[in-house]
């Protein structure tokens, strides 16, 4: 059986080479907490050093017996490559804090490692102020790199045809269609990042000047930059009691669920992008709308003392649903039923495409909105030929089939994630529910028994092995995953 996709076959060995490859630079960004944990001397380096050289080891072998077979890739073989290395990412990740026995079950460790790669800030961990500071570290750290995606980070090691690396891109791109800044996909890689960086070294900065610790403001920035949510307080971000700190976390939060592109289009000075740009203005729109009614639902129901207390949870809660992220400032589960559907909505819809946001973003709420507003005027108006326009251009038919289908699969997953963890679990139809649309949309907490003030350390080990497939399903947005579980992936086409 040959292995090359020439005839038609997966290619296995460009696969297997590309898997090293990210494996290689996990192994690199093992160094950061490993540094930290010698500063601070909290006892977890050598388990930071074992992960590492095995990461060396199985990347390096992979790498040396594969490298002669790069070449382009296919877009079947993206997908698979993809999910792959996502996988291979978070079973090494959970080494760390499982070897040095700050979570001393592996399956429990996996899942707090998933959670974090895939920023959804879901955790199991009674006490996070108790872990030793690099492991701490390296949780804050796993969401940064997997906020704007681990393969998006190695492009500029990969084959050299654009064409074999777009399909990289492709697979593991938020939104319905992923888009080039510029023509070669090595330096559009380079300018988002650049971008991410420089948006995560501000937020550090300010951040610094609201009276956080180096420490805290870096891992903090961290976990906005990929709207994870990880904090180093039990008590996430309102353990600090500051409405500066609330507020900069708030108003970042929503900074990086703006698509990226439009950031390049601000330094280009090509603002009739921006105006143009519907999911844009959509979602703004739907965060003023939803924190003015939360903030007037709250006060009606006499939840905070001050007006103004009552409009910073309100905005602040808003946003972290809306950038489906795990920060929060208060027990937002025990506030009233309507302002809980309102940020249980947020949290399904998410932030924008092209950015570290989760949900099924507007973008595609807003196609399917307007597909089925279109279906409604073509029932009244039979001979008609009607668009549907985003940003002022036509949306291509087959975009709009793409968008349905993965709704359809979408509410799929999360019906049939539901049934079974109810079935294993049976902690309530508000948790069964919510913990699977946190997980599929990447935001963590849930209500019930996973709210804000609690964690997953409840289900069971099936359960959380569920859930962190689903939780990968979310932030591959499903397709690269289902494409592992279709035998005719694997198969000569």
């Amino acid at each position: 059986m040959t292995f090359l996709s020439g005839d038609g076959k997966m290619n296995y060995l460009l696969i297997l080479l590309i898997l090293g490859r990210i494996l290689l630079l996990s192994a690199v960004s093992m160094l950061p907490p490993l540094l930290v944990s010698l500063i601070y001397g909290d006892g977890a380096h050598f388990s930071f050093i074992i992960s590492a050289a095995a990461l060396l080891v199985t990347g390096g072998v992979l790498v040396l017996l594969f490298l002669k077979h790069e070449r382009s890739m296919r877009p079947r073989e993206g997908f698979v490559t993809v999910a792959l290395c996502w996988i291979a990412i978070s079973l090494f990740g959970a080494l760390p804090p499982f070897i040095s026995g700050a979570i001393p079950n592996y399956i429990d460790a996996l899942f707090e490692m998933t959670s974090g790669f895939t920023t959804t800030g879901a955790t199991i961990l009674q006490s996070i102020e108790t872990l030793p500071e690099s492991i701490v570290f390296w949780r804050g750290l796993t969401q940064w790199v997997g906020g704007m995606g681990v393969l998006l980070l190695t492009l500029a090691i990969l084959p050299s045809d654009d064409r074999g690396i777009y399909n990289l891109m492709r697979a593991e791109a938020t939104g319905p269609a992923s888009e080039r800044i510029v023509p070669r996909i090595r330096k559009t890689a380079a300018i988002l990042y650049t971008i991410y960086l420089t948006l995560t070294l501000l937020m550090t900065v300010m951040l610094l000047s609201g009276g956080m610790n180096l420490f805290d403001a870096l891992l903090h920035a961290f976990t906005t930059a990929s709207t994870g949510g990880f904090s180093s307080r039990d008590l996430s971000v309102g353990a600090y009691q500051s409405a500066y700190i609330e507020y900069t976390v708030a108003a970042f939060l929503l900074l990086f669920s703006i698509n990226y592109t439009l950031y390049f289009a601000v330094v280009t000075r090509r603002f009739a992008k921006i105006r143009k740009n519907t999911e844009l203005k959509v979602f703004f729109g739907l965060i003023a709308v939803s924190t003015v009614l939360v903030s007037m639902d709250l006060i009606r129901s006499g939840v905070f003392d001050t007006i103004e207390e009552t409009i910073r949870h309100s905005f602040f809660q808003v946003s972290s649903s809306g950038s489906s992220t795990a920060f929060f400032t208060t027990d937002y589960s025990m506030w009233p039923d309507f302002s809980r559907l309102i940020l249980l909505c947020l949290t399904v819809v998410g932030g924008c495409a092209g950015s570290t946001a989760g949900g099924i973003k507007v973008i595609r709420a807003v196609m399917l909105g307007k597909s089925a507003f279109r279906e409604i005027k073509k029932i009244l108006h039979p001979r008609s030929v009607i668009a549907v326009h985003m940003n002022g251009q036509p949306v291509q038919d087959k975009t709009l089939t793409g968008v349905l289908h993965y709704f359809v699969i979408y509410v799929m997953i999360v019906a049939a994630g539901t049934l079974i963890i109810a079935l294993i679990d049976q902690l309530g139809v508000d948790t069964s529910v919510t913990c699977v649309l946190s997980m599929i949309s990447n935001t963590g907490p849930g209500f019930g028994v996973v709210g804000p003030s609690s964690n997953y350390s409840v289900f069971s080990v099936p359960s959380k092995l569920l859930l962190t497939l689903i939780m990968l399903v979310g932030r591959l947005e499903i397709f690269p995953i289902l494409m592992l579980l279709i035998p005719s992936s694997w198969r000569k086409v």
